[in-house]
């Protein structure tokens, strides 16, 4: 106890006690490495309560509730005042693809081109510099031209008759050659492959590779060495904590791939949350499968990610019924449904989720009753389909019937909305992207990017479900917006849910005791800003495990003087 003496005049030394109960409290107060308070915390628990403090210690939380609560229990070194400012769980990123945009950091980016003219000049400037002899290009889409249609060879093969070009539609589902890569693949107009099409017209190639037959000219691509993956999976990293991104689904990577995370990990270089899912490679079955399900840090195993059919820009997505726009062809799917039923019957076996690529109906279709025939009924094994974007209304009950998990991506029916009607028709289109319909099938639905084929922004993700409108507020009125999400419902897909979709929702995706700190600050409250105001919110501090791996020092800056939702874009 801690007793002070003072002098007060004649009446000589009194003793007083003014510090005994302030000694009291910082005794019995509990030492933790942060505290947040005067926020407003979205716990994104059971109840979507809102806190307005926390406390975390070695990289969990240990205590959320009220201001006063939290400062009289707790102590700390760091103590963030943040003034208001709405903090959420960490976004989950339920379907993108990290390891192989970063890998893509030596290609030459094609997104947003606007012909196929300029992709030639893009082309022509990256030859001069580009690092391999291979020119190869990512992220086009015909679907953005004024002309939409596939572009062929021929100005590629006067270009560069000596140096082989690949080039990658936007998907990941179609890509253009010139000769020199065909000649090298050993592909000519006779060549057949399955599961996918080389693209002849009067008999003579175009450079176009659908699908299964872009493999065999991939397989002949050097790759990049592994110091340098490992320095890209860093870069990109940087950028994902940027949009307050704190953990991911990185689907359908290889094996020497994943021992690339862990060593990236042990370098200390790689520290977001990753869940793997590796892709279909009969070569891994009997080690993979067998190991099962584990975690390694802050990486898991946790299944295999399939492709049952091709993607709808490309017409390689497998449809009950002719394409609308063109006759007699209605996509395809990758492997026979023997290969999708044997990989299901293994896996039922494990431990591990088989989750699968089906776009088109028939695909989805496929899919579904495969799953239910090997899972027989409700269960909890959390088997997925990724992106489900076209579902015949007749098999949108499967989903329930046998716990089939939908992981969606609201960026691509914004994207697609300007021609998905063109290749499906109107009828299709009104039980596509459907998202509110899928979610009411199990109750919950995990939200993803499928990034590089859409931008990493989960604000963007965000207010494609809600709002159902792109970046330019297109349409004005929404795309099928009675397949628009709640906003508690998107938020939940973006942390809980995603969490879920992966079985680590008792460590991630809510802010409560016990789970990872893993939290973001924004500039705006995206539950209660006005809908126009959503896409202008940035991130204001990113934490990972308690510690804060970003700091948008600009966006705070810029907050000065803001009113609650900000009178200015930042």
């Amino acid at each position: 106890m801690n007793i002070i003496f003072t002098r007060t005049g004649k009446s000589g030394v009194v003793p007083t006690v003014i510090l005994l109960l302030f000694s009291i409290l910082l005794t019995a107060q509990k030492p933790t490495d942060l505290i947040i308070h005067n926020a407003k915390i979205y716990t994104v628990n059971q109840n979507f309560e809102v806190a307005e403090a926390m406390a975390v210690s070695k990289g969990k939380i240990v205590a959320v509730g009220k201001n006063s609560e939290i400062l009289q229990t707790y102590s700390s070194k760091n103590i963030r005042n943040l003034q208001g400012q709405a903090v959420y769980p960490g976004f989950i990123d339920a379907h993108c693809h990290f390891t192989g945009y970063a890998t893509d950091k030596w290609k030459c980016e094609l997104w947003g081109t606007k012909s196929w003219e300029e992709i030639i000049d893009r082309m022509m400037a990256y030859s001069k510099t580009a690092p391999m002899e291979w020119l190869y290009g990512r992220s086009w889409d015909q679907n953005n031209w004024a002309v939409k249609e596939f572009p062929d060879k021929r100005k590629l093969d006067q270009l560069f008759p000596n140096r082989p070009v690949y080039l990658k539609r936007v998907d990941g589902h179609a890509a253009i050659a010139n000769q020199k890569a065909l000649d090298i693949a050993g592909i000519t107009a006779k060549t057949k492959v399955k599961g996918g099409e080389i693209e002849k017209v009067n008999g003579k190639l175009t450079g176009i590779l659908i699908d299964n037959a872009m493999l065999l000219v991939e397989k002949h691509i050097p790759e990049i060495s592994d110091e340098l993956a490992i320095r890209y999976f860093g870069e990109l990293q940087t950028e994902c904590f940027s949009y307050g991104l704190t953990s991911l689904h990185d689907c359908g990577i290889s094996a020497k791939t994943f021992g690339l995370l862990e060593k990236a990990q042990e370098q200390e270089i790689l520290k977001m949350k990753i869940f793997a899912l590796l892709e279909d490679n009969k070569a891994t079955y009997d080690t993979w499968i067998g190991k099962g399900r584990f975690t390694k840090g802050n990486i898991t195993f946790g299944g295999y990610k399939v492709y049952s059919d091709g993607a709808l820009g490309s017409r390689g997505a497998c449809l009950l019924h002719d394409y609308s726009d063109k006759k007699d062809w209605k996509g395809f799917l990758l492997s026979d449904k023997k290969h999708f039923k044997n990989l299901a019957e293994k896996l039922s076996k494990s431990n591990l989720q088989m989750c699968t690529h089906a776009i088109g109906d028939s695909a989805n279709r496929t899919i579904l009753q495969i799953y239910g025939d090997v899972l027989a009924g409700k269960n909890d094994r959390r088997w997925r389909i990724e992106h489900a974007q076209i579902v015949d209304k007749s098999d949108l009950g499967l989903f329930g019937k046998y716990s089939v998990i939908p992981s969606v991506q609201p960026t691509h029916a914004t994207s697609d909305m300007y021609w998905a009607e063109s290749r499906i028709g109107k009828e299709r289109l009104t039980h596509s992207y459907a998202y509110q319909d899928l979610l009411q099938q199990n109750g919950w639905l995990p939200l993803g990017t499928d990034f590089p084929v859409e931008e990493i922004n989960p604000i963007k993700t965000f207010y494609a479900a809600v709002a159902r409108k792109d970046a330019k507020n297109f349409p004005a009125n929404g795309f099928q917006k009675e397949n628009a999400l709640t906003r508690e419902q998107a938020l939940r897909g973006m942390t809980i849910w995603a969490a879920k979709a992966a079985f680590q929702e008792k460590e991630l995706g809510s802010l409560e005791v016990g789970k990872s700190a893993d939290f973001v600050v924004l500039t705006y409250d995206i539950i209660e800003v006005p809908e126009d105001r959503i896409l202008q919110t940035w991130v204001l501090e990113t934490y990972s495990n308690g510690i804060r791996v970003y700091d948008g020092e600009k966006w705070r800056q810029a907050l000065s003087g803001w009113t609650e939702y900000g009178n200015s874009n930042p």
